[in-house]
């Protein structure tokens, strides 16, 4: 997480979003006495959304946590992939 006041932030602003962009930082412009802002890329804000969505559903979080699990206990099955011709 990289931080930078508005003045920074509009000096450097190429700088700053590309490395929000390209290395993945969450960037904090802080605006004098204002509550200021975040930036993440769109690749992150995408992520983000799409595992709210999942998770939405007490259902699919409760199956989605029990898989998780099984995989961090190592409980997985390998199987042969079908290969479309």
């Amino acid at each position: 997480m990289i931080a930078a006041n508005y003045t920074e932030f509009r000096k450097d602003l190429k700088k700053y979003l590309d490395r929000v962009e390209e290395d993945g930082e969450t960037l904090i412009v802080k605006r004098g006495s204002g509550e200021g802002t975040v930036t993440i890329s769109m690749r992150e804000y995408n992520a983000m959304l799409e595992t709210m969505h999942l998770m939405r559903s007490k259902a699919n979080a409760e199956h989605l946590m029990r898989s998780i699990g099984q995989v961090e206990r190592g409980e997985t099955v390998k199987g042969k992939l079908i290969d479309p011709e």
